[in-house]
């Protein structure tokens, strides 16, 4: 290093080394400091306004005059700062909120100053006004400058990942402000993204705005950014896609806030930064409800789900919990599902609360026990057989769970007059090719019938893929990249939807109270996404490379699903994403020919005898 450089080296760790014992010296006394600093200022005022007003000829100036409206001016300024607080740590430092009351302390004192003047006439009556304006001045400059100062301090090391915001919204000033004022943050902002031509200007904490998302490859290169920040919780998986894809083209690591619901209070934080998901990616909709009509059917009353122990069923007694059933009647066979599910509802789990109930929809008896103790007003039924290849090879269990299961608990929902029934249905069920899409479907015209021999209302909710369900395709690829690979797609082509387990549930809790009598309630699922395209993003991420392999389409499986078979006709609901079809009624009389007791053999059920049936 020269000897030049060095030394100025030495000479700016020297000065920062005085800068900091001042800072720490100053800063526990900030309110005296603070006094003494406005005092000072007002004394720099009155000099200044006297000034101004004599046009600064000196032989006019009575020093003496000065200096006794300048003690008086001192302990007026003293006494109504502390009455505002303004010396007493009220107010963060340089906040809106210490300016205002320094504006009403000030004022008051020039008030003051200006009476005691008039009466006694030492020095002009003017001086107090002018002063006034060039102390209030004075005093919030003084303090913005500080408070600038200080939040340098703050300012994140230049060792941080160099941070590109997508974003201009309330997201992206929560998070930067928290950057900035963290000198530990990860993360240093050097520039902002956003679409609205009219923030092209805009200054978020001194990062501007640098263009739009076509901009965001050139603008890391001149910033010299390595990482890229989708701050916008509300955007939905189209955008998040879109944007994922443009950030890792430009070579960028892509990290996210996470949606507006997950977000506590709604508040952003640096903690909440976090990298891409399959839900950020597949997941994302806006989902409102209607809490008023959900809380009309669900408050108060009891609850039976089926399958609790699932994914959706454990989902739908986590979201029904939340309107306080008068009891809520948890239904599976898998003790150890059940025992998640209290889990996760109660953060204890002692498997002593009658209603976690273990039982299979198969045995009507045993469900005829359940509904005789426990009188359910509403049944949730998610309980099904739902792994597509299985049951193609097994298409009597689908039918001795999917069909009859699902026809003893209408039959018993019935018989103790249920209020209101809800089905979980699939997009299978929608023009079916497999065993599991037949007996869905057949399992919606079922409650159709029953919704006509019934007191209550009873419909139907076909929905497609989950993200994070038990058996999902991007469980097994998340699994496969953890493993180094490959990845396993059936098809280049194939496209599935997908929506959180949470949105999901909130759209079927909804549809409960909105479907009418014997409807099939549809959610809208977004646009399908292509399964290569997911499986190549969660290749990119992958520490290594990890290869994706071609497997062909299995039995009964679609290229493309369909949430509306081209033969039906689909009508809109009060609610955006869910829409209403009829189903033809299924008289139950016509199982008879599966033949099936639960005590009698087996009989293997082909996809043309449920072809035909449905």
């Amino acid at each position: 290093m020269p000897p030049i450089e060095a030394r100025l080296n030495r000479r700016t760790r020297k000065l920062r080394r005085r800068w900091k014992r001042l800072y720490v010296a100053l800063v526990p006394q900030r309110h005296i400091v603070g006094v003494g600093l406005d005092v000072s200022i007002w004394w720099v005022a009155l000099v200044l306004g006297t000034g101004l007003r004599l046009e600064f000829q000196l032989r006019n100036f009575h020093l003496d005059r000065i200096a006794i409206t300048f003690v008086l001016i001192s302990v007026v300024q003293l006494v109504i700062g502390i009455r505002e607080g303004l010396y007493l740590g009220r107010f963060s430092f340089g906040s809106f909120e210490e300016v205002a009351a320094l504006g009403r302390t000030v004022l008051v004192t020039s008030t003051v100053a200006l009476v005691v003047v008039a009466v006694t006439h030492t020095i002009p009556a003017s001086v107090p006004v002018i002063s006034g304006f060039i102390a209030v001045m004075l005093m919030a400059g003084s303090r913005y400058g500080w408070r600038l100062i200080l939040e340098r301090r703050k300012r994140p090391s230049q060792e941080a990942d160099r941070l590109l915001v997508v974003g201009a919204g309330e997201g992206a000033v929560q998070v930067i402000t928290a950057m900035l004022r963290n000198p530990d943050s990860s993360y240093l902002p050097v520039a902002i993204v956003d679409d609205d031509p009219r923030k092209g200007h805009l200054r978020i904490r001194g990062v501007p705005v640098g263009g739009n998302r076509h901009d965001i490859a050139a603008l890391a290169a001149a910033r010299n950014a390595n990482t890229m920040l989708i701050a916008i919780p509300s955007a939905p998986a189209e955008l998040v896609r879109e944007l994922s894809a443009i950030g890792a083209s430009a070579g960028l690591r892509v990290k996210v806030l996470p949606p507006v619901d997950e977000l506590f209070d709604g508040r952003v934080s640096v903690a909440d930064i976090r990298p891409l998901t399959e839900a950020d990616l597949l997941g994302r909709h806006e989902i409102r409800t209607d809490l008023d009509a959900i809380a009309g059917y669900l408050a108060a009353k009891r609850v039976l789900v089926t399958g609790a122990g699932g994914s959706i069923g454990s989902e739908l007694c986590r979201q029904v919990d939340r309107f306080a059933p008068a009891e809520l009647v948890m239904f599976d066979r898998d003790e150890s599902a059940l025992h998640e599910v209290e889990l996760s509802l109660r953060r204890r789990a002692l498997l002593e609360d009658s209603n976690l109930v273990i039982g299979d929809i198969r045995d009507r008896k045993r469900l005829a026990e359940i509904f005789d103790r426990h009188r359910p007003e509403v049944v949730l039924h998610a309980a099904a057989l739902k792994h597509l290849p299985l049951l193609e090879m097994y298409p009597d269990e689908a039918v001795k769970t999917n069909v009859w299961g699902t026809q003893h608990v209408l039959d018993l929902s019935k018989e103790y007059g249920v209020e209101r029934f809800v089905n979980i249905s699939t997009d299978k069920a929608a023009d079916p090719t497999s065993v599991l899409g037949y007996t869905k479907r057949l399992t919606e015209r079922l409650t159709a019938y029953a919704d006509g021999q019934a007191t209550g209302t009873y419909l139907s909710v076909r929905f497609g893929n989950v993200l994070g369900s038990r058996g999902s395709v991007l469980t097994a690829f998340r699994h496969q990249v953890d493993n180094g690979g490959p990845i396993t797609v059936t098809d280049p082509d194939v496209t599935r939807f997908f929506m959180t387990i949470e949105e999901a549930v909130q759209l079927v809790i909804q549809a409960g109270a909105i479907g009418g009598d014997g409807d099939v309630l549809v959610l809208d699922m977004g646009e399908p996404v292509r399964i290569a395209d997911v499986a190549r993003r969660l290749a990119e991420q992958a520490e290594r490379d990890v290869d994706i392999v071609f497997t062909g389409l299995r039995p009964g499986e679609k290229l493309h699903e369909v949430l509306i078979a081209p033969d039906e006709l689909a009508t809109a609901t009060t609610h955006p994403l869910i829409y209403r079809m009829r189903s033809e009624p299924f008289d139950p009389a016509g199982l008879q020919k599966f033949d099936w007791s639960g005590d009698g053999p087996h009989v293997v059920s082909t996809l043309a005898e449920l072809n035909a049936t449905v």
